[in-house]
């Protein structure tokens, strides 16, 4: 949607960011409408952020879009532009999706439900190592926020976070209750005598399509002992954080199972229809077949 449009769109449900040319929330939500048979039509906005940002918000409010994906720069500049925000999203201090409850449009952050349904699938399957005391999360975004209430949530008390920028991993470590560290500093954990981390957690855009793909935000040797390594980013699902985790025996999970358990709940909350995961899933990985052809 173009924020400075004056004509009406058939879409009644978007996705806003900057870059979007890798999400894959268009082809989720439009086989989920078209499953349901519900009218409508879901689309990638390129937002940029500050005046475009407002203007967006603006339009949707006037033209009561239906369901609005929010995702990387906007998930916290959003917030104080909304009407009105969930429990949930106020205790993350990020803002992931935007739907209308009592005329007020609303952010939500369903991340929190990604991460943890990926984690639960996760321990599900690999019952013996799903023991993990310590872990670090790599960015302090959005996603490192939702990622550390679902750590929270999954019983995990040693929680670290990384950031480049250390004043941001400072904001979110003194909001979420956890402990900041130095960017330079996230190989080991230092408080258990320098001892692998349980689980290293990758929210920041490092080896998403384009042009950071080639790179990775942990080298490879700090990854020796590690339990688990998830990657947030689902695009392309073997980033070369999990090429390099899987090369050192680490536990292996891709963000297309946070993805797609997020965008699952985004769907309910829009149309109160629940989509098939399995369906879901199949979609997903068949569309990324063909595109690494």
């Amino acid at each position: 949607m173009n924020p400075n449009s004056t004509k009406k769109t058939p879409a009644a449900y978007g996705i806003i960011g900057m870059p979007l040319g890798h999400s894959k929330s268009p082809l989720l939500h439009n086989w989920g409408l078209r499953e349901c048979g519900l009218p409508g039509r879901y689309e990638a906005w390129p937002t940029e952020q500050g005046n475009k940002l407002k203007a967006f918000v603006a339009e949707a409010k006037i033209r009561r879009i239906k369901g609005v994906s929010v995702t990387i720069p906007h998930k916290q500049a959003i917030m104080p532009l909304l009407d009105a925000l969930t429990e949930r999203a106020k205790a993350v201090g990020a803002v992931n999706t935007l739907y209308w409850e009592n005329g007020k449009l609303t952010g939500d952050n369903t991340d929190v439900l990604g991460i943890s349904a990926a984690l639960a699938e996760w321990t599900t399957t690999n019952p013996n190592n799903s023991k993990i005391s310590s872990a670090v999360i790599l960015g302090a975004g959005g996603a490192a926020r939702a990622a550390c209430m679902a750590l929270k949530d999954f019983g995990i008390t040693d929680i670290a976070v990384a950031n480049r920028t250390p004043g941001k991993a400072k904001c979110v470590a003194r909001e979420l209750v956890v402990r900041a560290i130095p960017w330079e500093e996230r190989m080991n954990n230092a408080e258990q005598g320098n001892a692998p981390w349980g689980l290293v957690i990758n929210s920041t855009p490092l080896g998403m399509q384009g042009k950071d793909e080639a790179l990775t935000p942990m080298p490879a040797e700090a990854l020796t002992g590690v339990t688990l390594v998830f990657d947030l980013v689902y695009n392309p699902i073997r980033t070369v954080l999990l090429k390099d985790a899987e090369a050192a025996g680490c536990g292996i999970l891709s963000g297309l199972s946070m993805f797609l358990h997020q965008g699952l709940a985004q769907f309910r909350i829009w149309t109160g229809k629940e989509l098939s995961p399995a369906h879901a899933r199949q979609l997903l990985l068949a569309d990324m077949a063909c595109m690494s052809k």
